[in-house]
């Protein structure tokens, strides 16, 4: 005798979308095989990056929209104007003083008028598709969760790389960059109730010549982010009982911090990845027999 599962047994699903720089445009991508299938999403989950797709897709916008804001918000434009004053602090903080909370060799004035130019004055917690924000407490390292408060502030203290952005202060709290407490932050999604987990995890490339401080910069960092992604994702598949689902791209292109002139490439490379695990993923919410026109 087959029993169907009541209402609230329904699975609640997430995307989380980890850090990543561009190529989190992937997870456009994954969005529009799951809506092609008639899968909706119950929140998304973001991080760096990836929290700038998250709130795209909150918002309600279509992949290709989704495409072009986040093409012309992620440019190497945005983090070209150095900041001097930042780093002459760097070079003699006793002499010109050292502020931790403007710390940051860039200038964000252009990438926080263009965050302003996407969202405006939208809300997290008023996002068409529930929304979650991961940043990093400076002061202790701890992760924090933003589900509600300014779109922008929410996205501008998740991408608060070190060195290069500014902290950002939201409420008594100075937060950086979410990648710093978990480069893919599944467990935001278990803790809002999600019970099967679409996980968009990047890692991040290493350095093939190091000449520079950047680059020695960016090769601790990529160490750093790559195994708490690994020990991370680890950790939650094995602890808990949500139904992780990995989805993550090859990239047989290399793909730069700043190459948004492939995003049309990364977001196909996203597609592979969700029809990869679809057949599993149909299976899952008791859609495999089921004809594609009634998954809607």
């Amino acid at each position: 005798m087959t029993v169907q599962a009541s209402t609230a047994e329904r699975k609640r699903i997430a995307l989380v979308i980890g850090s990543g720089s561009v190529k989190c445009a992937a997870a456009i991508g994954m969005q529009s095989v799951l809506l092609r299938e008639g899968i909706e999403l119950d929140m998304v989950v973001g991080c760096s990056a990836g929290a700038i797709y998250a709130a795209t897709m909150a918002a309600g916008h279509r992949a290709d929209v989704a495409a072009d804001m986040t093409r012309k918000l992620w440019t190497k434009e945005a983090a070209a104007r150095r900041n001097t004053r930042a780093m002459l602090q760097a070079l003699a903080p006793k002499l010109l003083g050292f502020d931790k909370t403007t710390f940051g060799l860039r200038d964000d004035k252009l990438i926080m008028a263009r965050l302003k130019q996407a969202f405006g004055d939208a809300r997290v917690e008023d996002m068409q598709i529930p929304l979650h924000i991961a940043a990093t407490d400076f002061a202790n390292g701890e992760q924090v969760v933003l589900s509600q408060g300014s779109v922008v502030d929410a996205v501008r203290a998740s991408i608060a790389l070190p060195f290069a952005f500014s902290p950002w202060k939201i409420g008594d709290k100075l937060l950086i960059d979410g990648f710093l407490s978990d480069p893919l932050p599944i467990g935001v999604a278990i803790r809002q109730g999600a019970n099967v987990i679409v996980a968009a995890g990047f890692e991040s490339p290493y350095q093939p010549t190091i000449h520079s401080a950047g680059r020695f910069a960016f090769q601790l960092s990529a160490i750093m982010s790559n195994n708490l992604f690994k020990s991370n994702y680890a950790f939650h598949s094995l602890a808990h009982h949500s139904e992780i689902i990995p989805m993550i791209p090859r990239f047989e292109e290399r793909v730069r911090l700043f190459d948004t002139d492939k995003i049309p490439y990364i977001i196909e490379c996203g597609e592979r990845a969700a029809e990869e695990q679809m057949p599993y993923l149909r299976e899952l919410l008791g859609r495999a027999g089921e004809p594609e026109a009634l998954r809607a």
